[in-house]
């Protein structure tokens, strides 16, 4: 009976020994970091960041889509209109620019609107509605430009408020210790890259914008001198 109690007694023992170093192996188990743990690590400097990411990223998806819309092909519009002058239907080409409701039909209408009066007067006032509808598309597109110039501004930023952290613990501590300066650098790390990526985000999005309306720009210029030398051809 004792050596049964004995035998109980130590498989007890190893039992609870085996619990309590399972126990101290998870609490000495690294803990698993989250991204959303890390941002808020950042500090407060990753408010203003996480703002400027998302007015970014609604500019760019708004800006898109308009630019996108406009930048739908238009080769029918110019051989239809060439028809309609061609045949003097004045009438119908103004209507179909007009109904086409996008930045070239709106040029070609204002030409079309000015026909006989000089070549110079109708390039002018088709120049005047080109502008117009260029600074229409490029509208909010310069405010990627400045989020990409203040994010890693704002990072860096963060990165003093990381350094200041540290010194201000390691001077109430009266030492340096990992726990004692491992907040400071969380704010100095996190903050500096989320402002980087950030910054280059934006700038990456701020030049797709401006290739997207450079390449309509272009062909604006194209189809109105194409539209230019229509009328100049004789008997115009």
């Amino acid at each position: 009976m004792t050596t049964l109690l004995q035998v109980t007694a130590d498989t007890v023992k190893q039992l609870t020994d085996t619990a309590n170093a399972a126990n101290q192996a998870l609490a000495t188990a690294p803990q698993e970091l989250h991204f959303f743990d890390l941002l808020i690590k950042g500090g407060w400097v990753m408010i203003p960041l996480g703002l400027l990411a998302f007015a970014g990223l609604v500019i760019f998806v708004e800006r898109y889509l308009t630019i996108r819309k406009a930048s739908k092909s238009e080769t029918n519009l110019m051989l239809q209109i060439k028809q309609y002058i061609h045949d003097g239907r004045l009438e119908n080409a103004i209507a179909l620019c007009r109904n086409t409701s996008s930045p070239l039909g709106r040029m070609l209408e204002k030409g079309l609107r000015r026909i006989g009066r000089p070549i110079k007067d109708i390039e002018a006032a088709i120049e005047n509605v080109g502008k117009l509808e260029v600074s229409k598309l490029e509208k909010n597109i310069s405010i990627l430009g400045i989020i990409a110039g203040i994010a890693p501004m704002l990072g860096f930023v963060g990165t003093i408020v990381g350094v200041i952290t540290i010194f201000h613990d390691v001077s109430i501590k009266g030492a340096i210790e990992i726990g004692t300066i491992s907040g400071g650098l969380y704010t100095k790390m996190i903050t500096s890259a989320s402002g980087l990526v950030v910054g280059i985000i934006s700038y990456v999005l701020y030049h797709i914008l401006n290739a997207m309306v450079e390449r309509i720009i272009l062909r604006m210029e194209t189809d109105a001198l194409e539209f230019i030398d229509l009328l100049e051809e004789p008997g115009k």
